[in-house]
């Protein structure tokens, strides 16, 4: 932990000693504006808090490798998912570092690495796998009651994998990948002929909507999301063919049809047949996806649902959208600024950045 954590630590230990209790907010944390999970040279896992600077701000020990984590809205405080399929995850105080609960998958069922907070913080909500059913579910989580699992909802699906809330509704967007695993079987893919991936949108348990992709594309696991201030959805996919896909980004809006970015042959194939991470840039206008398998980061216009640029990056994967821009992480450690054109700040860590990063607020 860096010196200034310490010493806000220490000062608010003192503020508790002596009965006045503050309300913590991300500021006491040191101000972060995305998470990340890490892997150190000495083999330990973390997770890292970093600034609009890209400075890591703090490091908290992991038990295990990470995956992706969230930011609860107003408070200091992540949920840290284990890699899939992992069975628990972690809520972490991320002013003090400590754990303090602990969320343990029901038997049957493992995590997929993804959650997200309702807009008040009051709920948690987790992709899971009822893997003897072959179902998705949405675990609901109480953070009023140390995280007291209270319900579950079916995820409109197979394979859930990244969740996320929509905009000026109370509504959660899953992206059920469509891919049957079982921990019998370890990772393998049992249902690639049959698989039906789609985006359902989830509302107080009920579905509202699923969306499918068009025909001829079934065999692209939707597993990444992204949603703009105006509630529309990108989507990032992973192709589970030999053959070559024709795209692997998407959009989607409810009600409407889902959209597949035109994109160049060479450019799909430079993807490798694998999107890490999607997010909107300022504005919603430009969509950009990335790439590990690839080494590459693509740039995609929401207007004309195209393909317009890319940029190599090696194992790039971690990409997440603030006011200052888009950040790109890779698994070689290091963290860049970029736009279209340049790349505006960038750092290198001795840490290997896994798959996600989160923005936080």
């Amino acid at each position: 932990m860096v010196t200034d954590m310490n010493g806000r630590r220490q000062f608010l230990g003192g503020l508790l000693a002596t009965g006045l209790i503050p309300k913590l907010t991300w500021a006491d944390a040191g101000s972060p504006s995305f998470l990340s999970a890490a892997a150190k040279p000495d083999g330990s896992h973390v997770l890292c808090g970093i600034g609009d600077n890209l400075q890591v701000l703090f490091q908290i020990p992991l038990p295990a490798r990470g995956h992706a984590a969230t930011a609860h809205p107003t408070k200091p405080e992540a949920v840290a998912f284990a890699r899939r399929p992992g069975t628990f995850a972690l809520v972490i105080d991320c002013v003090s570092g400590t754990q303090t609960a602990r969320l343990d998958a029901p038997h049957g069922r493992h995590f997929y690495g993804h959650g997200t907070f309702s807009a008040d913080g009051d709920l948690l909500f987790t992709t899971e796998n009822d893997y003897d059913a072959g179902q998705g579910r949405i675990g609901v989580w109480d953070a009023r009651q140390g995280y007291r699992r209270i319900d579950e909802w079916s995820s409109g699906g197979i394979g859930p994998h990244d969740i996320q809330n929509t905009p000026h509704r109370d509504t959660l967007v899953v992206a059920n990948g469509g891919i049957d695993t079982h921990p019998d079987s370890g990772r393998a893919k049992l249902n690639i002929p049959t698989m039906r991936p789609n985006l359902a949108y989830v509302t107080s348990g009920g579905l509202i909507e699923v969306a499918e992709l068009p025909r001829g594309h079934q065999k692209n696991s939707i597993r990444h999301l992204a949603v703009s201030d105006a509630g529309e959805v990108a989507f990032g996919m992973q192709w589970q063919d030999e053959q070559s896909a024709e795209t692997l980004v998407g959009l989607h809006r409810l009600g409407a049809p889902v959209q597949l970015m035109s994109t160049p042959q060479d450019d799909v194939r430079k993807m490798n047949g694998y999107v890490g991470s999607i997010a909107f840039g300022k504005g919603g206008r430009t969509v950009v996806a990335t790439s590990p398998r690839g080494g590459i980061v693509q740039f995609f216009d929401t207007v004309s649902q195209s393909h317009t640029q890319s940029t190599e990056f090696t194992d790039a994967c971690g990409l997440a959208a603030h006011n200052m821009g888009l950040v790109v992480s890779s698994g070689t450690g290091e963290l860049r600024q970029i736009d279209q054109n340049s790349i505006s700040l960038s750092r290198n860590f001795d840490l290997a950045w896994d798959n996600h990063l989160v923005a936080i607020g």
